[in-house]
């Protein structure tokens, strides 16, 4: 079995290709960014925090990466940024930048704002990827949010996955995966 960010990876891998659209909603370190990056055409990298998108930019100058718009704001002014009429994936990675302020972390609303602002754009078969870090104070709560707006998307319109392993300990990351049917 995969972990859970080669799975969340592969989710993406999937669906996205050259010349699509992909959000980052949560470029943190930069990996999933990179990722995204060297499937789409370009990639639009949130995060709140400077030392993030500092970061992120680091990494992809580094790499010589150029198709992608890093913005230092949270991922609920999306549609303030991303104008294209399409995206093909997202990836969220909620709770806290690692090795930084861990008082600093997603929130329900925020995340559910981001989330409902994107599936209107996302193509047909379109992911958007969620993994959901909750052993941290205010991630449990996120976590139940979260998971209660995906219970109820229409199952005609979108299909929901969500990804955990049942056996390890402290409250280990697992994914919410949205793609799109019509």
């Amino acid at each position: 079995m995969k972990a859970i960010i080669p799975f969340s990876h592969q989710l993406l891998e999937e669906v996205v290709h050259q010349g699509d659209i992909a959000i980052d909603a949560t470029c943190g370190n930069g990996n999933d960014t990179l990722m995204l990056s060297k499937l789409a055409g370009k990639v639009y990298a949130f995060d709140i925090q400077l030392p993030a998108i500092e970061k992120t930019e680091a990494l992809l100058a580094e790499k010589r990466i150029e198709n992608v718009e890093l913005i230092h704001d949270g991922h609920e002014h999306v549609s303030e940024y991303v104008k294209e009429k399409t995206i093909a994936g997202a990836i969220f990675n909620l709770g806290y930048l690692p090795k930084a302020d861990r008082s600093i972390i997603t929130t329900p609303d925020t995340t559910i704002q981001a989330i409902s602002s994107m599936l209107p754009i996302l193509k047909k078969y379109g992911r958007i990827v969620i993994v959901i870090y909750h052993g941290h104070k205010g991630g449990t709560s996120e976590k139940n949010r979260v998971l209660s707006f995906c219970e109820e998307l229409d199952q005609k319109e979108y299909q929901v996955l969500q990804y955990q392993f049942i056996n390890q300990i402290n409250k280990p990351p697992f994914i919410i995966a949205i793609e799109k049917l019509k």
